[in-house]
């Protein structure tokens, strides 16, 4: 997907520092860590997880070349033995992860590594900037794809994208996110986007009148004809020159795909007296497209005023997350080798309850009513995988615990299947599963937030969706803070 070749030194420096630090003391110990992030983004109740084919693609390239290992030698920090074993580095590490397109809250695992520390730690910083990113552009792509009601979100964003590796990540995710197109070419056929596109106003300013540019317009372009009438006057101008040009075709072109785009002014007035213009000359069926620093909450208030938009081009506050630039995603060690190399459970503690760290090996439960929606996520040890399968088999209640574990427990139930969410995509370094379409991601996305209720879905002011530890989960939790704290409290006192 990158054009820099692989992106073995894309990491920050102590992740190497680090990684030098356990080939001399544990080479071997190994670990697992959770991505997960602590909010939800743009005040809204979901995430749409992307970026995790990409990050799969740029694991398995990992490898420093001699320019690499030449660079780092430069900086004096680390030791001819250490960049030898870099020379010979690739990544054999195991990866699960939540499928590209799905519904993801705020403290679930969304992707979990295991491999030794030294690898484990090295692809950090790779893994939470793939994975943040695209994961928060599909997201807002979703919230203004949900905003339009079922009318066609282009994406129209790769001026405003941060640099060209984003714009085309930028463009996948849109594409997750729900977009059904962009106007990024090679992202189209990278991809397999549909790609789309109308004319800039410097064509029909380079005209001697504007009905001559909309005319040639016309004549190149007979199949799909869209008009940018804000020009000089949308309404007194624009839209009148447009619908002579519309005119003139008759005789001389098929029906095609006609359509104006109004790129400023207000839409809500310009939209509803362009339609009545265009209705009155007998071209009901011309769409309109309208672009310009759209965003979610000012198309729901554009459709709420009832105003006539066939389709919408977002670009800037689409793809660059405008309002809450940057998923709060964050990798953290949940287990590490103990004794007999068996992995055991670790936490982070934290003043601020929500920055502690769920310990262990972990996987999630998706647990649905059976009218289809969805009930709660479970987050629950791996070894628990069998007994809770055989229990959500039988229908039976299953005990939890809040999230905010200082709730009181509960029983769940009335559910009617279970859906497990992290699968197995990457083993000892090897992809293992075949990639899919970036439209089975999107249908993906479509179908889990039909089942997700509209208290949590919605836009504005959304409810936060039910998650559950395990009772095992929490019991491990609170054994090793308490045992954390104690153990601190008495090293700090003697």
């Amino acid at each position: 997907m990158n054009h820099l070749g692989p992106l073995s030194l894309l990491t920050d420096l102590y992740e190497l520092t680090m990684m030098q630090g356990y080939y001399l003391y544990s080479p071997e110990e190994r670990g697992v860590f959770d991505m997960f992030y602590r909010r939800e983004p743009f005040q809204g109740g979901y995430t749409i997880i992307a970026g995790i084919s990409p990050l799969l693609q740029e694991l398995e390239r990992i490898a420093f070349s001699a320019d690499d290992l030449s660079y780092l030698s430069t900086l004096g920090i680390f030791s001819e033995e250490f960049l030898r074993y870099l020379s010979t580095f690739t990544f054999r590490g195991s990866v699960s992860a939540a499928r590209e397109g799905s519904v993801a809250f705020r403290e679930e695992p969304i992707l979990q590594v295991e491999g030794t520390l030294m690898e484990a730690q090295l692809v950090e910083s790779l893994v939470l900037n793939t994975v943040n990113f695209q994961t928060l552009i599909a997201t807002k792509t979703s919230r203004v794809v949900q905003a339009a009601s079922g009318r066609p979100v282009l994406e129209f964003g790769l001026r405003r994208a941060h640099g060209a590796d984003g714009a085309i990540s930028a463009s996948r995710a849109s594409f997750i996110g729900g977009a059904s197109s962009t106007s990024n070419t090679l992202a189209g056929r990278r991809f397999g986007i549909p790609v789309s596109g109308t004319m800039a106003h410097s064509w029909v300013m380079s005209f001697p009148s504007e009905l001559e540019s909309f005319r040639e317009y016309s004549k190149t372009y007979p199949d799909r004809c869209v008009l940018l009438v804000d020009t000089y006057d949308t309404l007194r101008s624009g839209i009148p020159n447009a619908i002579r040009a519309f005119s003139e075709r008759k005789e001389t072109a098929a029906p095609g795909i006609l359509g104006i785009r109004i790129d400023s002014g207000d839409m809500e007035y310009l939209t509803k007296r362009g339609r009545e213009m265009l209705d009155a000359a007998g071209y009901g069926d011309v769409k309109i497209l309208v672009s310009s620093d759209l965003d979610e909450e000012r198309i729901a208030r554009l459709i709420a005023a009832g105003a006539p938009v066939d389709a919408w081009g977002v670009g800037t506050r689409m793809v660059t997350g405008w309002d809450d630039p940057a998923l709060t995603g964050v990798y953290k060690i949940a287990a590490k080798s103990g004794r007999q190399g068996i992995l055991e459970p670790c936490i982070k503690l934290s003043d601020q309850h929500e920055k502690t760290t769920n310990p262990g090996r972990k996987n999630i439960k998706r647990l649905y009513r059976r009218d289809g929606s969805m009930l709660a996520d479970l987050i629950y040890l791996d070894d628990e995988e069998r007994d809770l399968t055989t229990r959500i088999g039988r229908g039976e209640p299953v005990p939890a615990v809040p999230l905010n574990s200082r709730d009181a427990p509960v029983t769940l139930s009335g559910y009617s299947r279970a859906e497990t969410l992290l699968i197995p995509v990457m083993r000892d370094g090897t992809i293992i599963n075949p990639a899919e379409s970036l439209e089975k991601m999107r249908d993906r996305r479509e179908t889990q937030l039909i089942s997700l209720r509209s208290e949590f879905s919605r836009i504005s002011a959304p409810e936060r969706y039910p998650i559950y530890l395990s009772e095992r989960l929490c019991q491990m939790k609170r054994g090793l803070m308490e045992h954390i704290r104690s153990t601190y409290t008495l090293s700090a006192i003697s």
